[in-house]
């Protein structure tokens, strides 16, 4: 009767053993467009984060800051990766967001030309690549390589969700090196002017990065002309400098509206 009992367990055990493999399934996310929000990222992506540092790495970080260097004068921005709260000052003008409104703040007389809740924070989504392509509302596939200065790059498409951000058409190209896993280029289309998906791609070369408190940021972005998805000559840089990335939460008024600031429409 032991040996009966003995048996019968056995038998209940390797049934159950049996039955939790058989549900088991693996998935090949290399070939599915999946959704950032179901916190699975495909294998290509979470190389490319680890190669700049990982993911939970970023994730520690509160505040980012840089300054770029311009003709007209250096411009630094402030951003709570968090709420994406940010602040670009500049001798001429200041442009904050507050997480429910963009404001503009013009000194000393002069008149800013551009649009403030079209760049409030289009300088930070090219900086702190590819750690915002980790955002909610993303998804990816794979597209065809890039070919550029003699080397082939695998591309990774970003799509956004119905909603997601001022300008949800937008799409980005992530192309990688294949010996480093590090980001190479970057193709964009902008939609925020005419809320339609384009057909007109632009393309950034992360030209240098180099790596703060563990996190691999760029200090150097190249623009080059093309023609469709062939690159050709450079035809600008733009260099980053005073880099900051804090785990240290700033203060609440620091992206506050100024009194003589107008709120952007």
């Amino acid at each position: 009767m032991k040996n009966y009992f003995v048996a019968v367990i056995l038998l209940i055990v390797v049934s159950a053993c049996k039955q939790k493999t058989e549900t088991v399934v693996n998935e090949d996310y290399s070939e599915k467009v999946l959704d950032v929000t179901t916190s699975v990222y495909p294998e290509n992506i979470t190389k490319v984060f680890n190669a700049h540092g990982g993911i939970d790495l970023w994730n520690t970080f509160q505040t980012l800051e840089f300054t770029m260097k311009k003709d007209s004068g250096d411009e630094k921005t402030t951003t709570d990766l968090k709420d994406r709260r940010s602040l670009i000052e500049t001798e001429t003008f200041a442009i904050g967001y507050t997480g429910k409104e963009v404001w503009l703040q013009n000194k000393g007389g002069n008149e800013y030309k551009g649009k403030p809740k079209f760049y409030y924070n289009l300088m930070f989504y090219f900086h702190a690549m590819p750690f915002v392509l980790a955002d909610d509302g993303i998804t990816y596939t794979n597209v065809e390589p890039l070919k550029a200065e003699g080397k082939e790059y695998p591309g990774i498409k970003i799509s956004y969700g119905a909603g997601v951000g001022e300008s949800p058409e937008d799409e980005y190209i992530l192309y990688y090196d294949t010996e480093t896993n590090k980001m190479t280029w970057l193709g964009y289309t902008v939609t925020y002017f005419t809320k339609e998906k384009s057909t007109e791609w632009s393309f950034i070369k992360y030209a240098d990065w180099q790596t703060f408190n563990g996190i691999v940021l760029p200090t150097k972005l190249e623009w080059y002309k093309s023609e469709g998805f062939t690159i050709g000559e450079r035809s600008n840089e733009l260099l980053f400098s005073d880099i900051v990335l804090s785990k240290d939460k700033l203060e609440e008024n620091v992206f506050s509206k100024p009194e003589d600031a107008e709120v952007i429409e």
